[in-house]
């Protein structure tokens, strides 16, 4: 009896690092979209100058950071070019790839690929709601707040704080008819992307430069005396003053603040899934769609703050309210447009990679295949669309968006740690181009999971050997070996950097100001980053030839790695309960349906493998 639990055990463990073959990535992307450069420029652009640039950069910049959020900015858009180079180099290890999570699937191993693909769902479902709700805040700064109004009194929500105050309708019913006309086709939508992010880059220009023009300085450097002759002569809710200056609310609001502006880029995972499929040498485009949007974020924070004083913003219409503010009353109305087709057009590129995602996920078996159904000769994911836009507009319908946009940037940063820390051992692993063969189940397992201590690998060696084989490697190519140490090595370094910027986090005062406890676990804890970091980068790595490698390796992902953990280490205590309950859900799904039908298709597959480890 023991023995066949041992058994069944060891075949759980062994399918929950089993790797897809990459022969199969093309029968499984099902759907594919021919799109030019510029379209895929149009499509990065669009995606990320919506709801982050006109709603978070307004709440932002008055409850968290002031005119520091330009900081914010910069820091947040390090740690996703950090992200985004490592997604790069994963990406070309696969062929054919679609997503972050057919290669994870393919490189990493089911679970690994779950993990990310969950998360990345959860970024898309949050990303749709925050901005169905910033659409219709825009929409209702145009006709008096009418309809806020109207919410108000006839379907108020009188439940926990983390619920909206009122149910918004308006968004539900936005979100159903714009994952309808998704549902018709890619043609059907695709020319009206286009049209309202050619209208988006329009207005931001304008936005641009009328607001240096009316921009005062003086804004940047407001006392504490600012503040009660603002509460003097506006009626409505005021930010909390801080300090004033350029920092007024210390490192902490810049930190904290650019933990929520990560929301802002996480739009290039929707050009990802085309990029590779369509234009293969072309994989700067979405490089090139951050840094575009990079600049148009700093430019519009640092706009938005010159022409307002931080804490009189409006948080939920930030950019037409500045106008008005400075007396351009017929400018409000151009913004107001603008900032209409560029959450459109956002929703339209949240909902459709999600729906891709969703439908590849059921394929596999890791999610209910009956969202993998696709429809007539445009093999359109109809169930997949209508279904994940359902949950999007009663997400919509129920939550306030800046309670769940630091739910959504967790699940991100956790999804590009995964990616730079599959970099970084994948590097060192004996032979991971997929491009040119393909390996068994059990060639990929040895290779991936560490099998025992070095000491059960190689029995004859001494503890001096082990040791010096850390700093020495005998080998001037991978080995099983020295891809263990990496592992190990790699595994431990997270952890170190978890503890290290949980305190970093949570008590930066006390280790700056010089706490000899603090200080001495900081100073420990670089220290031992430091070794294993120089372990790792004294083995070898990898010499196969890919289209693109991510420089200053170990070095880069370990820095992306740590600035993401970093961020996620200040979000709130509710935040991680929230995403604490959504991970619990997809767990669920995923051991009690996905693994056993994954199991199944797995077991048909490759009867001979499975006979043989069992």
């Amino acid at each position: 009896m023991s023995r066949m639990v041992c058994q069944y055990v060891r075949h759980v463990g062994q399918k929950l690092v089993h790797r897809r073959g990459a022969d199969t990535i093309k029968e499984s992307d099902g759907l594919k979209i021919h799109l030019s450069a510029t379209e895929l420029v149009f499509l990065g652009v669009g995606r990320n100058l919506g709801a982050g640039l006109y709603i978070v950069l307004g709440a932002v910049a008055k409850y968290v950071a002031g005119p520091a959020i330009v900081i914010c900015f910069s820091v947040a858009g390090l740690s996703s070019l950090l992200s985004r180079l490592c997604y790069v180099e994963f990406d070309a290890r696969v062929p054919r790839s679609s997503s972050a999570y057919v290669c994870s699937y393919v490189m990493m191993g089911q679970l690994w690929a779950f993990v990310v693909g969950w998360n990345i769902i959860l970024l898309f479902l949050i990303a749709i709601a925050c901005t169905a709700r910033a659409w219709r805040y825009a929409f209702d700064s145009l006709i008096g707040d009418r309809i806020s109004q109207k919410l108000e009194e006839t379907v108020p929500l009188h439940a926990p704080y983390f619920l909206a105050t009122d149910a918004d309708f308006f968004a539900l019913g936005l979100v159903l008819l714009l994952a309808v006309l998704l549902a018709l086709g890619v043609p059907e939508s695709a020319w009206v992307y286009r049209v309202f992010t050619g209208i988006n880059l329009l207005v931001l220009s304008f936005i641009i430069l009328s607001g240096f023009i009316n921009g005062d300085l003086h804004n940047w450097k407001l006392t504490e005396q600012d503040y009660p002759l603002a509460t003097a002569v506006f009626s409505y809710s005021l930010g909390p003053p801080g300090a004033g200056g350029f920092v007024p609310f210390d490192f902490e609001g810049v930190v904290q603040g650019a933990a929520t502006c990560f929301y802002a880029f996480v739009g290039f995972a929707a050009i990802a899934a085309r990029e590779r499929g369509d234009l293969k040498p072309q994989r700067s485009i979405s490089l090139i769609s951050l840094l575009m949007c990079f600049l148009a974020y700093f430019a519009v924070s640092a706009v938005l703050t010159l022409m307002v004083p931080y804490y009189q913003i409006r948080h939920h219409s930030p950019l037409p309210e500045a106008f008005l503010h400075v007396g351009w009353g017929p400018a409000r109305c151009v913004v107001a447009v603008g900032v209409l087709c560029a959450l459109t057009s956002s929703l339209l590129g949240d909902m459709f990679p999600m729906s891709r995602l969703i439908g590849a996920m059921a394929e596999d078996g890791l999610l209910f295949r009956g969202l993998a159904r696709v429809y007539g000769h445009t093999k359109i994911p109809v169930v997949a669309i209508m279904s994940s836009g359902s949950l999007a507009g009663i997400m919509a319908l129920l939550f306030e968006f800046s309670h769940i946009a630091n739910l959504m940037a967790v699940a991100s940063l956790l999804a590009y740690s995964m990616v730079s820390f599959s970099v970084l051992v994948l590097r060192y692993q004996p032979g991971q181009n997929l491009s040119k063969s393909e390996k068994t189940e059990e060639e990929t397992e040895m290779e991936l999971v560490p099998v025992g201590s070095p000491l059960d690998s190689v029995p004859e060696a001494g503890t001096s050997n082990i040791l010096k084989s850390l700093w020495l490697p005998t080998s001037t190519t991978p080995t099983q070996k020295s891809g263990q140490i990496v592992y190990g090595c790699a595994f431990l370094l997270v952890l170190l950097l978890i503890i290290l910027s949980l305190i970093l986090a949570q008590r930066p005062s006390q280790v700056f100001s010089g706490d000899p406890v603090l200080t001495a676990v900081a100073v420990l804890l670089l220290l031992l980053i430091t070794g294993v970091t120089a372990i790792i980068w004294r083995q070898p790595q990898d010499p196969t030839a890919l289209h693109f490698k991510v420089p200053a390796l170990p070095f880069l992902p370990l820095v992306s790695i740590f600035v993401n953990i970093y961020l996620m280490m200040c979000m709130s205590t509710w935040t991680w309960v929230l995403f604490g309950i959504w991970m619990v859900i997809g767990f669920a799904i995923y051991f009690g349906y996905g693994i056993r039908h994954s199991l199944e298709e797995n077991n048909d597959q490759q009867p001979a493998a499975s006979t043989s480890q069992t």
